[in-house]
This record gives C-alpha cells, sequence and structure tokens, in this order.
C-alpha cells in the first residue's frame, strides 16, 4: 500500500514542469514536493539509487525514483513524427486532369524519366517532384550529394559519376548541393526535434578563404541532434548569444542544464540568454575534466567528425557557405551513429525519414506545396 503511494507521489513529480533534471544519462536531480531542495537519483549497477532519507536510511524505492522512471517512461512514447515519400501526383500539371497514361521514356546522357501523356488537353510532361526541369535523375543528385557529405570531393563525385556515363563538372555537382541544402533548410525549420534538456557546445577552429574562423556548434547530450551553429571570427571574445537565442528556437524551450569548457563568451551568452531569477533555472557546467562526469568527450566526438570532413574540403570558400548546413542536416537526419545503436538523431528525437532515400523524401516534402 506504502508502494502505491510512493509510486503515485513519484507519478505527479514526473508530470510537474522542472521536477525532474536530467543532468547525464546516469543521474538525475529531483526536487523534494516540499519545495525544501533537492535529491539525487543515480544509475548503478544494482539499479536506481537516491540521496533522500527513504531510500538510504529505509532502503525503499522512494517516490523520487518512481518520477525519474515515470520521467524515462514518458520520454520513450514521444509522438513520432513521420516524414513519408511522397508518390509523384497523378494529375495533369497543366490541366489537373486524372485522365493521364505513360508515354514513353525520355532519354538523356543522364538517366531516363518517365513521360506522360494528358488525354483531356493533350500535352506531354514529366513528373519528379522536387527535380523539375533537371538534366538529371533524383538517384544522381542525391548519390553526389551522399558522397559529398561522405568525404568525397567534388572533383572525385564528378570523376565517379563519369563512369557511371554522368558528365557533369565539378561546379555541377557543388550547385546542386547548394540548391538542395537551401531547399531542405527552410523545410526543416518547421520540425521541432524532441530533444533532451542536457544541452553540450564547444567550439572548432577550421578557415574560411584561407582566415582563422571558428564554428560554434550546440548539441544535445541525450540524442547527439545537430541543434544549431554559428561562425565567428574569435574563439573568447565572439559574441554567441545568436548561437542559444537559435537552439532555443529550435527545440522550442531552454535547456535546464548546457555544458561548455570555460571561455567566457560561453558563460556570457548563457547570461544574456537562459539566466533568470526565477525557477527552473538552467545550470551552466564550465568545470570539464578528461576523466569523471563533467567531461566532454561527445563533443569532442562530434569535432572530429566535422574536422575529418573539412580537410577533405581543405578549408571553406565562404561564410554563409551552405556546406555548413548540409552537413548539420546529413548529421541529424542521414547519417547512423553507432553511440545511438545504429540510429539518427533525429529518429532518437522522435523524426522518422521514410523511405530507401532519404534525400530524395526530404527534398521531395520541401518542394511539396500543399
Amino acid at each position: 500500500m506504502q508502494q502505491n503511494s510512493r509510486q503515485t507521489k513519484g507519478q505527479s513529480i514526473a508530470q510537474t514542469t522542472g521536477y525532474v533534471n536530467r543532468i547525464d544519462q546516469h543521474s538525475y536531480k529531483v526536487k523534494s514536493q516540499s519545495g525544501s531542495g533537492d535529491y539525487d537519483v543515480i544509475a548503478t549497477e544494482l539499479g536506481w539509487q537516491c540521496s533522500c532519507p527513504d531510500f538510504i536510511f529505509r532502503r525503499v524505492k522512494c517516490k523520487h525514483v518512481f518520477a525519474v522512471e515515470f520521467s524515462l517512461e514518458l520520454r520513450r512514447k514521444i509522438e513520432v513524427t513521420r516524414i513519408e515519400p511522397i508518390a509523384n501526383t497523378t494529375n495533369c500539371i497543366f490541366c489537373h486532369s486524372i485522365r493521364i497514361v505513360k508515354f514513353g521514356i525520355r532519354h538523356n546522357d543522364y538517366g531516363d524519366i518517365q513521360k506522360y501523356r494528358c488525354n483531356d488537353c493533350r500535352h506531354y510532361f514529366t513528373i519528379n517532384l522536387g527535380f523539375e526541369k533537371m538534366h538529371a535523375t533524383p538517384q544522381v543528385i542525391t548519390s553526389a550529394i551522399q558522397l559529398y557529405f561522405t568525404g568525397e570531393s567534388f572533383r572525385n563525385i564528378q570523376k565517379f559519376l563519369r563512369l557511371q556515363g554522368v558528365n557533369v563538372s565539378h561546379m555541377g555537382v557543388y550547385k546542386w548541393i547548394n540548391k538542395y541544402v537551401g531547399l531542405m533548410e527552410k523545410y526543416l525549420e518547421q520540425i521541432k526535434p524532441n530533444i533532451s534538456s542536457v544541452w553540450r557546445t564547444d567550439e572548432l577552429y577550421l578557415k574560411v578563404k584561407g582566415n582563422n574562423k571558428y564554428l560554434f556548434a550546440l548539441m544535445d547530450d541525450e540524442t547527439r541532434f545537430w541543434i544549431a551553429q554559428q561562425v565567428a571570427d574569435k574563439k573568447n571574445t565572439s559574441d554567441i548569444q545568436p548561437l542559444f537565442k537559435k537552439g532555443k528556437e529550435v527545440a522550442g524551450k531552454k535547456p535546464n542544464v548546457i555544458i561548455s569548457d570555460g571561455a567566457p563568451n560561453f558563460h556570457n551568452a548563457y547570461q544574456k540568454e537562459f539566466w533568470t531569477r526565477k525557477n527552473p533555472r538552467t545550470k551552466h557546467v564550465r568545470h570539464i575534466r578528461f576523466q569523471g562526469d563533467n567531461h566532454n568527450n561527445k563533443m569532442e566526438r562530434f569535432n572530429g567528425e566535422i574536422r575529418d570532413r573539412e580537410k577533405v574540403m581543405r578549408g571553406l570558400k565562404r561564410q554563409d557557405t551552405k556546406i555548413l548546413a548540409g552537413y548539420q542536416i546529413f548529421h541529424n537526419y542521414i547519417r547512423q551513429h553507432e553511440g545511438l545503436n545504429g540510429k539518427t538523431p533525429a529518429e532518437v528525437s522522435g523524426v522518422k525519414i521514410e523511405g530507401k532515400n532519404k534525400w530524395i523524401t526530404l527534398i521531395q516534402n520541401s518542394s511539396f506545396k500543399g
């Protein structure tokens, strides 16, 4: 009977905003119902342990442990946003009649595209949602995009496509990426990922037009979702409040904890964008160690991922390039991560891209006018 009471109270705590705060994968801070303080709930080999008197002295499963378990269960039940491939419309693009029939194949140097004829207006046309007026097929274009973001250079992609009978310049490949990344970027801004309340941030040195710049990135601790990015001139003095502001817009909330190194501009941006006198407050963890709980290993691994890509590019040609935005899309929605059991950060965040070719699915949905 007493356990049922603790279970009910734990459920109530879990459903109260700001009472269960995730520190990392293995530790939580749970507020006391009386408001007198916080209790630490830690994952161990023996299960969850709590610092409250009920658990320490009576050795019972307390309401704070129940609260953490209910909180985790609520996260597992998040509604999944599914982005499905869009079947090409069955209407005539001129008169919108449904009386259309297949009428041969259009052959060109880049592949074959199905032609249609309308039995009402007698027009001939092709249906290629998102790839209209493109000489290359969707498969060729998305293969080039995939090759680039997995590490190939524009010229290597050009050579590969020539072996497939596709004659396109390296600048043509760049234009494909520039066009479709811009299209997908606008569409994905409308999608809200369900990320955790613990975020990590760090900076990465790179070259833009031969000049030293820094890429500041914001990443979710649990899902590894790349939330926002900003390119700045200086490491310790650049104003990175726009980075935190963008992160808040993307997530639709502010974090409970943000982890960074000791650079002063991280704390300045935190004070401007996240700090408040009212509870719940965002905690800023600035003391980073190589071992223990306050490390930034996930962010360092992420930096290595970007560094590997940047070596092939040999620096960026312009600061507002779509290349970084494209890699952010690739990281979040396409690339499967071993640390996430083969899932993408988007999948873990409740956004699932369906279809064999996820690039085509994204481009179709980005181009579709409802």
